[in-house]
Order: C-alpha cells, then structure tokens, then sequence
C-alpha cells in the first residue's frame, strides 16, 4: 500500500501549495564554470530531461561535448517553487530532471535523445530502479516543437527496438515546456561535489539507432 501511494500522482486540487520563495543557485557549475541560471547564449537551446535521480543523469551530461550548461530541479507537477522535501513526498507531483543547455551545432538532438533513452529503462513508470516514487518517473518536456516531434519520433523508433529484446510499453512523458523550478544548491554538480556519492543510472542495454 506504501509503495502504491508513491506510485499515484497528486492532483492540482490536492497538491502541496505553492511555496513564495524560488531556490536560486549561487554561483557557477562546479565542472564547467557557467552560470546554471540563464539568460543563455543565442546559440543554445534548452531541453528538460527526467531520468529517475537527477544526480547521476546531471553528471551524464557535463560531459558530452556541445553541451553548455547542465542544472538540476524539478518540473511537470503543479506545487511552485518545491523544495527536495516537498517533492520527495509524493505532493507536488513534479520529477527530478536535468536542465540541459547545449549548441545544437555541436550536439545533434538526435544524439542527445539516443543518450537518454540509452542511458535509463523508459518502461519502468513510476520508478527508476530501487528508486520508488512519482518523482522518478521518465519525461522529456520539450522547449520547441522541433524536439517536441524529434522525442515522439524517437520514442516510436525506440519503442520497435525495445519490443524486439522483450521488454514492454515505453512510460516516458512527453510534452511542451514546462515551469523548471532549480534544485537546491548541494544537489547541483553532486557528484563532482561526492565522487563516490550514489548513481541509480542504468539503461536496459538495447541500442537506439535513431528514427
């Protein structure tokens, strides 16, 4: 029964209420030395990735080249400005995601998308693993309608390739932009911050090729 009620997204109506103060990181990324609050150079574009913990699928991006910015928080619920607390508890309804800020001429959206799917089990719905809750559920909210079109064609594609080495129904949500609402600043860059800190990454081990 406990694991159900984690499992069960709150609605608008009973959703924790709204908190009036926004959490703003201080300072640059630890790794890459920008600044995770925008405005952004004209030449990126912003995508919201939701992969069960935040701080292994945060490190996952730093790294690849074209990538300007990465940060961590919370989106896709209802409650403004949550606090880890408050989304931990199941009440806000929003997921843990990795803002990532990258140079669509350096960093192709499709290889950025062949990355996600590759790197966590899309089918698990309200989970990631060991992980249990709404707030590790799979999403990619989207900031345009290229990659809006770009992520369903992917998750169909993904989806053949899936069913082919037996495993069922892709879960991850989809949809336009969504209010991002930055993680509090001990979350950002965590595990630069505690090399040996917990990674629930783990993809299923079936490739995506690309629609």
């Amino acid at each position: 029964m406990f694991s159900s009620a984690r499992t069960r997204l709150v609605t608008a109506a009973t959703a924790l209420a709204d908190r009036p103060q926004a959490i703003i990181p201080r300072g640059n990324h630890l790794v890459l030395d920008r600044p995770m609050v925008g405005p952004y150079p004209d030449s990126t574009a912003v995508i919201h990735l939701g992969m069960g913990c935040f701080w292994g699928a945060e490190r996952l991006y730093w790294q690849l080249p074209g990538v300007y910015v990465t940060a961590v928080g919370y989106g896709g619920g209802y409650t403004a400005n949550p606090s880890y607390q408050d989304v931990c508890s199941g009440s806000t309804a929003h997921t843990e995601l990795v803002r990532v800020v990258y140079h669509p001429q350096e960093l192709s959206l499709a290889a950025l998308l062949k990355v996600f799917w590759e790197s966590h089990d899309p089918t698990q719905g309200m989970r990631q693993g060991n992980d249990i809750g709404t707030q590790y559920r799979s999403a990619l909210y989207c900031t345009s309608d290229h990659q809006l079109l770009a992520a369903e064609a992917s998750r169909a594609q993904y989806q053949g390739e899936l069913a082919r080495a037996g495993y069922g129904a892709i879960t991850t949500e989809i949809r336009g932009a969504v209010p991002f609402y930055f993680a509090e600043d001990y979350h950002q860059q965590y595990l630069a911050k505690n090399p040996g800190g917990y990674c629930g990454l783990a993809g299923t081990g079936v490739s995506c090729s690309g629609p």
